[in-house]
């Protein structure tokens, strides 16, 4: 299969199935990449992973505290870089000690900050459609581990 993925969902509930099949299929060490303007949908697709990872609670963005560390089947860290200035300064966070760990990272505005994840994760742009609710959603992996995530969940939601 190829290394992208198009989709567009039409809800935010839409939105949020999505990411909880990423959830599920996640595993130790996944990072989602996360990128659009606001609004577009990025913390429902994170809601929806943390569901599909078991977490109970109901994922918020982290804007003004950088991360949220949730419990589930695996720990979730949702990090949102929109107030960061870039890469150094995103490295100071200390996310290097989350990246490939025991956890799953989801990031949201990742692009603040690219340098720090080169050649890995899942990158997945969201944008407005053609109506309110449409999202088209675009994911790309990076490595070899994402990859198998991204064509399983292609063939997911093919079937």
């Amino acid at each position: 299969m190829s290394n992208d993925l198009e989709l567009t969902t039409h809800s935010p509930e839409e939105t949020q199935r999505l990411g909880r099949l990423l959830g599920e299929a996640a595993q130790p060490g996944d990072v989602f990449l996360l990128l659009g303007p606001l609004g577009a949908g990025k913390t429902s697709l994170t809601q929806g992973i943390a569901w599909g990872l078991g977490v109970k609670e109901h994922a918020r963005s982290p804007t003004f505290v950088l991360m949220t560390r949730y419990k589930g089947r695996l720990t979730i860290y949702h990090v949102d870089l929109f107030r960061v200035e870039g890469a150094l300064e995103a490295a100071d966070l200390g996310l290097e000690e989350y990246l490939g760990g025991d956890g799953v990272c989801v990031i949201e505005w990742a692009d603040r900050a690219t340098e720090l994840f080169e050649d890995r994760g899942l990158w997945i742009g969201l944008d407005y459609g053609k109506t309110d609710s449409e999202r088209v959603i675009r994911m790309a992996a990076q490595d070899s581990r994402h990859q198998t995530l991204l064509d399983a969940i292609a063939n997911q939601v093919k079937a």
